[in-house]
Parts: C-alpha cells; structure tokens; sequence
C-alpha cells in the first residue's frame, strides 16, 4: 500500500501508515511518527533516568520500529506498539548502564524564561517529580509512567510491560509509596492538618 496523492495522508489511520511503510512507502513512517512524536518522547523521558538517554533510547526504538514494522500484529494499536518498543528501549539502556553509572548534569535549557512566578514553581515541581522518579528501580519506574503518567490501565500496562496485571499493581504500589516518602515535603501545611483531622 502506498499513500495515493489524491488521499491525504492524515485520512488514514495508524494501521493503514504502518502497511504503507511495510510496503514501501518512503512518507509513511515519518507521518505516523509526527502523529505520536510527542507522547513517545514523554514516554522516553519519564522512563528514562537523564535527558540525554531518552534521546538515545527513542532513536533506538525508533529505528528498532521502522525495521521492524512487518511484525506488527493488528491485534494491538500501533501507539500501544510504539510505546512498548519505546519503553524497552529505555529499560535496556538503563541496564547497560547500571555497569558505568553516570551522575547527570543538570539540563540547561538555555536562558530563563521571563514566566511568571508560578510558572517557575510549576517547573521547579516538575524537576523534582523527575528526581523522584529516578530514585525509583527500573521496573517500578516503567510501571507507574505507564498507569499514572501515561493514563493506561492497569490491563494495557501489563500487556505493554509483558508482565501480569498482579506485578503491574505491586510495581505501582511499591512506587507510589516510595514517592510519597520521597516528596513528603512538598505537602502544603494545610493539606498536613486537614490530613490530622484538625
């Protein structure tokens, strides 16, 4: 299948861009990644412990996808696909590197914005919601981007993890708590009093 100039590439569903690309069609994998490019990048970035590992882990999974797009199974929706093969090319960088662990420099995202001042406590929030994921082990970390970063249920999770459902939820649970530890601090007083019934 190719994509016919008389049909606009966007009238066609994910599915139908992967056939083209399997078939040969030079447009169509680039329009099926403009589609998803976002949300595969989060995907990376919140799987991934440094900014510069999800970069090299969603060109690996990219390409891993492009070359192998004809084992595509049409039981499952090609973004569900994409996200698995992006996933566990994070969980396999992250595994490489557990034998030469790195400290990561703080990303620079070149000069201050001029936001206002919630803005910058959004962002400040943010980081240390990113810090706090990385404290998390490899499994636990992917389990919770995909139930509560990402929104896929408990049963997706699974199937994207290739894991039961069971070990999803204690995967969940163990993070959430070691989260909630973690980022006590960011509790409002308020929140802290009303939580103490007073």
């Amino acid at each position: 299948m190719r994509i016919n100039r008389g049909v606009a590439a966007a009238e066609l569903s994910d599915a139908q861009l992967l056939a083209a690309h399997v078939a040969g069609d030079p447009r169509a994998f680039a329009e099926l990644l403009s589609r998803h490019q976002d949300h595969l990048w989060q995907t990376a970035r919140r799987t991934s412990y440094t900014v510069q590992d999800a970069e090299d882990a969603l060109q690996e999974a990219l390409l891993s996808a492009h070359r192998t797009a004809a084992n595509f199974r049409e039981d499952a929706a090609v973004r569900s696909w994409l996200h698995k093969i992006v996933v566990n090319a994070c969980l396999d960088r992250i595994r490489r590197n557990r034998a030469r662990p790195t400290v990561p420099l703080l990303d620079d995202d070149g000069p201050d914005p001029a936001d206002t001042r919630d803005a910058m406590a959004e962002r400040e929030t943010a980081l240390t919601v990113e810090e706090a994921l990385a404290i998390l082990p490899p499994d636990q970390r992917a389990a919770i981007v995909a139930v509560d970063l990402e929104g896929y249920s408990v049963a997706e999770a699974a199937g994207l993890l290739g894991v039961p459902e069971g070990t999803v939820k204690s995967r969940c649970s163990r993070a959430r708590n070691k989260l909630a530890q973690h980022l006590k601090y960011l509790q409002h007083e308020r929140n802290g009093i009303a939580a103490q019934g007073v």
